[in-house]
């Protein structure tokens, strides 16, 4: 496969060898080779081992927190009412429990070379060297992407380092429960909690009270969904609190606000968990995903987590949730006391989704930035950081991000679709970016829920015998 890719770009047969430079190539078609094979190995032995900690080195501070769970019920209770109240069909999901969640504090070590060793010293030491580096008021909460059941803070690292160092600030990266064994919503009441926890110390913590002004949620794939969920989540607070009062919950035996943050930054977020829209087809040939049109349901090998008992029809909910707006932020039609949102993709597989979203914020007046980039894939500024694309990006989300913290009266509604191979910055229109209408968009994502399950329904004999 490696020689006839190299062969078919020089030669000039490959479809995208006007559009990619060789290394590109060999790095989407390597990867489309693994994640797209027809031996998929079990979930479980996906999972264990993209969670694995590399450890600590180079110019990175790390500070590992558990944050820990209040005694009172408020915060659950309120996310069950909000799924309740935004509730437009029969939607089930499993009410779960709290739990710790460990998260890590990350920051930029200038005075360290690519093979610095972690420091041995304890966790707030290591916190305290960490703020001593930090030059901005900037802090992310970062969410990590991986479809809800891959990754964790510690593959993120240099992703969320990069980002501290462009911005000057520090970040919180949450090791939020993964999917199948914690569904929906158990990723989300790990990310509020971990809000308020910024928010908010409880005693013990290595941290003071972070201003909201101060905060941008991010997060990339489905961290970016969960990021706008969450986000969505405190609107619908808003929107139902009595007289238009902001919303208050107790929290480790205080009455607290539940604040809109500075900001959100999404990367190739991943908005529609139906896999309903044209470009999931239309770009597959600049993308390394799989078709994301086939069901979940009896695509891997069965192991101790896969199928789930009873068997669902997608890894992250049960099929009947998937058009839910906390689920599938593409399905909240809502977002009118959004704070500005940075949405950056390339001409990917989910590109439909993400122009769609951007273009009914950019309508209801919510401050949107918008970068796409010709001809790349899927959260392409990780894979290909070195590539000038990949920096370009990386500048542009972390201008972004000082900006709303920083100089929020400054961020205006702009978007650029930025050429293959030159990179050249082209303006467009973000309240036209599609074609495609809400009711449309809708009617696609109910078609494609209605698949999921049918095919479900086919194949229950064969689930269950698994």
């Amino acid at each position: 496969m490696i020689l006839k890719t190299v062969a078919w770009h020089s030669l000039g047969f490959s479809e995208t060898s006007t559009k990619w430079d060789l290394k590109t190539e060999l790095v989407i078609h390597v990867l489309r080779s693994i994640i797209d094979s027809p031996h998929q190995r079990p979930i479980s032995i996906q999972q264990k081992a993209s969670i694995r900690d590399p450890g600590v080195k180079g110019p990175t501070w790390i500070s590992r927190v558990k944050v820990r769970a209040p005694p009172e019920d408020d915060i659950r209770q309120a996310l069950f009412k909000t799924i309740d109240d935004m509730q437009t069909g029969v939607g089930v999901y499993t009410r779960p429990e709290f739990q710790t969640v460990e998260a890590e504090w990350t920051g930029y070590r200038p005075d360290a070379d690519k093979d610095s060793p972690e420091l041995s010293v304890p966790e707030e030491e290591r916190y305290k060297k960490l703020m001593h580096d930090v030059r901005s008021v900037v802090t992310i909460l970062y969410l990590h992407g991986g479809a809800y059941y891959l990754l964790d803070p510690a593959s993120h690292r240099p992703v969320v380092s990069r980002l501290t160092k462009l911005t000057g600030g520090r970040a919180l990266s949450v090791r939020y429960r993964l999917a199948p064994q914690n569904p929906f919503p158990a990723p989300l009441l790990d990310a509020l909690l971990s809000y308020l926890y910024l928010l908010y110390p409880p005693p013990g913590s290595f941290h003071e009270p972070v201003s909201p002004s101060n905060i941008v949620f991010a997060g990339d794939s489905a961290g970016g969904s969960l990021s706008l969920a969450l986000l969505q989540l405190i609107l619908h607070l808003h929107r139902t609190a009595p007289n238009g009062q902001t919303p208050t919950l107790k929290f480790h035996g205080k009455d607290v606000v539940i604040p809109v943050p500075a900001g959100i930054t999404t990367i190739s977020p991943w908005l529609d968990v139906t896999h309903s829209l044209p470009s999931l087809e239309k770009n597959a040939k600049y993308d390394y995903l799989p078709r994301l049109s086939s069901t979940f349901a009896t695509a891997f090998p069965p192991c101790d987590i896969w199928p789930s008992k009873p068997p669902r029809v997608d890894i992250y909910c049960d099929g009947s949730a998937m058009m839910h707006p906390l689920v599938s932020p593409l399905a909240a039609m809502d977002w009118k006391m959004a704070p500005p949102v940075f949405i950056g993709c390339g001409e990917e597989m989910l590109a439909d989704e993400d122009a769609m979203f951007a273009k009914r914020l950019a309508k209801q007046g919510v401050k949107v930035v918008w970068e796409q980039y010709e001809a790349m894939p899927h959260c392409f500024a990780f894979l290909l950081q070195g590539h000038p694309a990949g920096r370009m990006f990386f500048a542009e989300s972390a201008k972004f991000i000082k900006m709303v913290v920083e100089k929020p009266s400054e961020v205006n509604t702009h978007g650029h679709w930025v050429t293959a191979r030159k990179l050249q910055r082209v303006e467009v229109d973000v309240a036209a970016l599609t074609k495609l209408e809400d009711e449309e968009v809708l009617t696609l994502m109910k078609h494609a829920q209605e698949r999921r399950m049918k095919r479900l329904d086919r194949e229950g004999k064969t689930l269950s015998r698994l």
